[in-house]
């Protein structure tokens, strides 16, 4: 059993699953580093959190390893105790395969991919120094599952899963104090739909429109409830954190049709953007 305490760093943090996760750590007496594009919401975070706790807001972009390099060296300066790290910052991106372009792809890769790596590079040599220390690496159900007009972000999530358990394995092999848990959300009501691109290719606008009102009849978890599941994986030290009863039923269904998985599972997804 991992105590939840020190410090943390947490990307993204200034909404959804990030905010979140901030509140409910804060609560727990840690202290934060948090970064976000959006300084206003990392300023109106902080005064949410108040004055109990240390808390140091860093405007980042994911996409650009230099940046994350200047936040890393920021935070464990700030907060040397700091033993915690989530690497949750992502987009979405809406779109067919051959709506998308190139350009957007790697767009969407920089952000939810690299941005995960260059985050766990940038912060291990310092959380390797701790007596303790974990990183959270938020993967998706579509890291494990592959809807049709998500090939940009599944691929980047699966890659996420992919690089996180490969890591871990190399961190329990060497007995590193650092652990290690790959995150997988269903449907969490969160603004990353609201707040996707558009493929390239799309002109339909009602598209956009239909794909956000089937996400918010699906996405049944609050940010909230996310938080705390995976600060009961960090506690626990759960290598894999699956979050909600739909990521649950996504990850039996795969694995009992590995390859047909799609036709049972698009049944049951219309029927939970129904409200059934």
């Amino acid at each position: 059993m991992t105590a939840v305490r020190g410090a943390a760093a947490i990307t993204g943090a200034a909404s959804g699953i990030g905010r979140a996760l901030a509140t409910e750590l804060a609560r727990r007496g840690c202290d934060l580093a948090l970064a976000d594009r959006d300084e206003a919401g990392l300023k109106a975070l902080a005064a949410e959190i108040g004055a109990e706790r240390k808390v140091t807001m860093h405007r980042l972009d994911v996409s650009e390893p230099g940046r994350i390099a200047e936040f890393a060296q920021a935070a464990t300066a700030a907060h040397p105790e700091l033993n915690i790290l989530v690497n949750n910052a992502g987009v979405a991106l809406l779109g067919q395969f051959e709506e998308i372009d190139q350009a957007q792809m790697e767009w969407l890769f920089d952000i939810n991919f690299w941005g995960v790596v260059h985050g766990t590079r940038a912060f291990l040599p310092h959380l390797k120094t701790r007596p303790e220390a974990h990183i959270v690496n938020i993967s998706s159900i579509f890291g494990i599952i592959a809807p049709p007009g998500q090939s940009a972000y599944a691929a980047a999530k699966f890659a996420v899963r992919g690089f996180s358990e490969s890591v871990r394995h190399e961190l329990a092999v060497a007995k590193s104090p650092v652990r290690l848990s790959v995150v997988h959300p269903g449907g969490v009501a969160t603004n990353i739909a609201r707040n996707s691109r558009t493929g390239t290719g799309v002109t339909d606008n009602a598209r956009r429109a239909q794909a956000i009102e089937r996400f918010d009849n699906a996405a049944r978890t609050t940010p909230t409830a996310a938080a705390l599941r995976i600060i009961k994986g960090i506690e626990k030290n759960e290598p894999r954190i699956l979050i909600g009863n739909d990521a649950r039923f996504m990850d039996i269904l795969q694995r009992l049709r590995p390859g047909t998985y799609w036709a049972p599972l698009q049944r049951r997804l219309e029927k939970m953007a129904q409200g059934k």
